[in-house]
């Protein structure tokens, strides 16, 4: 298993190779730290744990890049490994988190909690790394703005059955226009998944953060509206097909919102210059609201 974190604090070889032998339960003599300096034919390449090291510029101090055998008995989550490590360092810990966004990272503070953080490269040979924003406060980060860390919500991976089943279907039905971006079938397929997408979020709280943007929220119901405007130019098979699809899904989103009494949801949209649709699904809310 491989793990790549930083630390915002100075970490040397001696230091690393204590805090990974504690953390994955292993003897220090089984671990093999490298820096820049290191003789790599002096190395232990037959250790366990091996570790290479980094300094770095910025807001963050030190690259580790650890891989550990899959004999190790202790084979913690990325995550657990980084909170054990920014507890025992005394150091928050950052590491990759799961959207495809250079900037998107997870942060194990000193305390061992864990929260998003955006991380920016500069665009030089030796990159300067700059944390621009948390989620929550972060002891060693007093300077950085606490908010919402919008875009990596968009870029959530949401599981899309129904969805993906559905395009499956017709694009084996329509092969080309099936697959052709801006096509009914194509639009039927891409906002069908918008759909559940939000209902999948919507039915696991939120998570991992427990709030979804409200813009976001908006195109989502904007996505609603154009599977009704579209299924007027499908096949008879294919509209067929998509009320099968939205059936379901419907009834979940129903089943999770209660009636938008106060036609929040609609004075939201235009305050942000969007008409609201005549749908239904314009007149219900979660609640409580996840802005």
């Amino acid at each position: 298993m491989t793990f790549d974190l930083l630390t915002l604090e100075p970490l040397t070889p001696g230091r690393a190779k204590l805090a990974l032998a504690q953390c994955l339960h292993v003897r220090a003599t089984d671990v093999d730290v490298a820096d820049e300096a290191t003789d790599q034919d002096l190395r232990n390449w037959d250790a366990l744990v091996l570790c290479e090291t980094a300094t770095v510029r910025g807001d963050v101090s030190t690259s580790l890049t650890i891989h550990v055998q899959e004999s190790v008995r202790s084979q913690p989550r990325e995550r657990e490994l980084a909170s054990a490590l920014a507890r025992l360092l005394h150091s928050a810990v950052l590491f990759p988190a799961e959207e495809a966004l250079p900037s998107a990272y997870w942060l194990a503070a000193e305390n061992g909690a864990i929260t998003r953080a955006r991380l920016n490269s500069s665009h030089d040979e030796r990159p300067r790394y700059t944390i621009d924003v948390v989620e929550a406060p972060v002891a060693q980060l007093p300077h950085v703005p606490v908010e919402h860390i919008a875009e990596v919500v968009r870029e959530q991976r949401v599981a899309t059955p129904v969805s993906a089943a559905f395009a499956t279907h017709v694009q084996r039905m329509f092969p080309e226009e099936g697959k052709s971006p801006g096509t009914p079938l194509w639009c039927a397929s891409n906002r069908l998944g918008a759909w559940e997408k939000l209902i999948g979020q919507m039915g696991a709280g939120w998570a991992p953060g427990g709030w979804f943007p409200s813009d976001l929220y908006l195109e989502r119901l904007e996505a609603r509206d154009e599977l009704d405007q579209v299924s007027d130019q499908l096949p008879e098979s294919v509209t067929a097909l998509l009320g099968n699809a939205l059936a379901p899904l419907d009834t979940l989103f129903t089943r999770m919102t209660v009636e938008d009494t106060d036609q929040v949801c609609r004075e939201l949209a235009r305050a942000q210059g969007i008409a609201p649709g005549r749908g239904w699904w314009w007149d219900r809310r979660p609640d409580p609201l996840p802005w």
